[in-house]
């Protein structure tokens, strides 16, 4: 029976635990660019004994980023700032992830710390017109975004390829395309934000499409060796929404175009829905996916060593990603080996603090 400290591996890399950093936004960037913040905070973590380490979501073009302090890899540019995460993760002990991402219609807002991170809109300093798989807006105070053509959309999945490309020569040895949370992918697949009529509309093989067709570009340069991940929300949590049932159909779909593991979170793609949140709340998620044969992450409240651990005996994941909590503690891996009593990978600048 696996169990938290347990090595995975995927393909080619190995994980020395199931723990793993989610991807967060940190929104402190400039044009883009990775600088000495992401350094630090990234490479703190793999300092505290995570296994994987994913960057937070990375915009494919300008057009695409949350807020304008998003980083991003939408030219070569971004390449070389990234390497000095990649080693900084990897030199202690932990395999340096990437979440590529365009945000869509739930673009060109401000920072959370901002005004509340209220949308900016097209006209206002610092914004920019949206786009989205339909012309309806996430709610009355965002813009309504431009209905992307299909010319349009064959444009994106050409980005994402490139960003995977460009995420490769980073450094990064574990890819993670985000399809959740209301962004793009997400609200193509979702039926209450896509209304199209045309091929990537209608139907839920149609409402995928989107999404299959940009892992296969991905795939196309992402080596074989190496894995790849997509994030899902699992659920809208609202009625005539995207379902838990959809999102084990659509694991079997990605499994057929080489994605190793879904990361299984939920939610953000419609405003104002109540969500059940509690302590492991999106782990039956991942335990659904998981009965596909694909390999999940679970997430959402996880925050103790023992919760964590069963959530891998029971077989509800193979990885747990934590969020606020490695915000709250670096080191909460490390932490974590020795509240269940396991020999530590504690490195030797920090053993006489242990």
């Amino acid at each position: 029976m696996a169990h938290l400290f347990e090595p995975l591996t995927v393909r080619s890399i190995t994980l020395r635990n199931r723990i793993g950093v989610s991807p967060m936004c940190m929104y402190s960037y400039k044009d883009g660019l990775s600088n000495d913040w992401q350094v630090v905070h990234l490479g703190a973590r793999a300092v505290g004994g995570a296994g994987l380490v994913i960057s937070e979501a990375t915009a494919v073009e300008p057009r695409g980023r949350i807020t304008p302090h998003d980083v991003g890899i939408w030219s070569d540019a971004h390449i070389e700032p990234f390497t000095r995460v990649t080693r900084a993760i990897k030199s202690n002990g932990a395999v340096p992830g990437i979440q590529i991402a365009h945000a869509g219609r739930k673009a060109s807002t401000n920072r959370p710390w901002d005004h509340n991170g209220s949308p900016i809109q097209p006209d206002e300093p610092d914004g920019w017109p949206v786009a989205g798989p339909s012309p309806i807006a996430f709610n009355d105070d965002y813009p309504v975004p431009h209905e992307l053509s299909v010319e349009e959309i064959h444009a994106i999945q050409n980005l994402f390829r490139d960003g995977a490309r460009r995420a490769l020569t980073a450094g990064f040895e574990w890819l993670e395309i985000h399809a959740a949370h209301g962004y793009l992918l997400h609200s193509f697949y979702s039926p209450l934000s896509n209304h199209r009529t045309d091929d990537y509309g209608g139907s839920f093989e149609n409402r995928i499409r989107f999404l299959m067709e940009t892992v296969k570009m991905i795939r196309s340069v992402w080596p074989e060796k190496l894995p790849l991940a997509v994030r899902i929300s699992g659920t809208d949590w609202a009625e005539g929404g995207w379902t838990v049932e959809e999102s084990v159909e659509l694991a079997r779909h990605l499994m057929k175009e080489g994605v190793d593991l879904v990361d299984c979170s939920s939610g953000g793609g419609v405003s104002g829905v109540h969500i059940p949140t509690g302590p492991g709340y999106q782990v039956p998620i991942s335990e659904a996916v998981r009965s596909t044969g694909i390999l999940t992450a679970a997430v959402g409240l996880i925050t103790n060593p023992e919760q964590a651990d069963a959530i891998i005996r029971s077989g509800q994941a193979d990885i747990v990603l934590l969020g606020r909590e490695m915000l709250r503690n670096p080191y909460w891996p490390l932490q974590a080996y020795r509240s269940l009593k396991q020999p530590a990978p504690i490195p030797s600048q920090y053993l006489r603090a242990f």
